[in-house]
């Protein structure tokens, strides 16, 4: 298998932990808080992002990152984290206050989305070990 692709893999699947996280935070605030949608889900990513840079720092990249620190690696993953962030807020807004989606179809195309510029923005600059650039 190409390292791109298992790569990609890993981070996929190391990424089902945050989203547990976000997809609890959505349906407990949307269900039993009475939250907006968006509200909910972008709370719900900022948790799941912990997990998510955690896992990827020592496992889906373990082997690129090299001698980064942390601080250096979490400061570049929050950048994109962040980005990522706005990212699915405003697509959640869009679909669910805007289009009237339900909003899970919404949240289910939304982290479609993120997950593309996630592991992009981490394989190619937040973990990218200086010696590759």
């Amino acid at each position: 298998m190409p390292k791109l692709l298992k790569q990609f893999l890993t981070f996929a699947a190391v990424g089902l932990c945050g989203t547990g996280i976000q997809y609890l935070v959505l349906w407990l605030g949307v269900e039993f808080l009475t939250m907006k949608a968006a509200l909910a889900s972008g709370i719900g990513y900022l948790l799941g992002s912990v997990a998510n840079y955690l896992l990827n720092y020592f496992f889906t990249f373990k082997d690129q990152h090299g001698q980064k620190s942390h601080r250096e690696a979490a400061a570049k993953f929050y950048t994109i984290a962040g980005l990522g962030w706005l990212l699915n807020t405003a697509l959640m807004v869009l679909f669910v206050e805007y289009l009237h989606w339900a909003y899970w179809p919404a949240q289910l195309l939304t982290t479609a989305i993120g997950l593309v510029w996630n592991f992009a923005g981490s394989r190619w600059w937040a973990f990218r070990h200086p010696a590759s650039a």
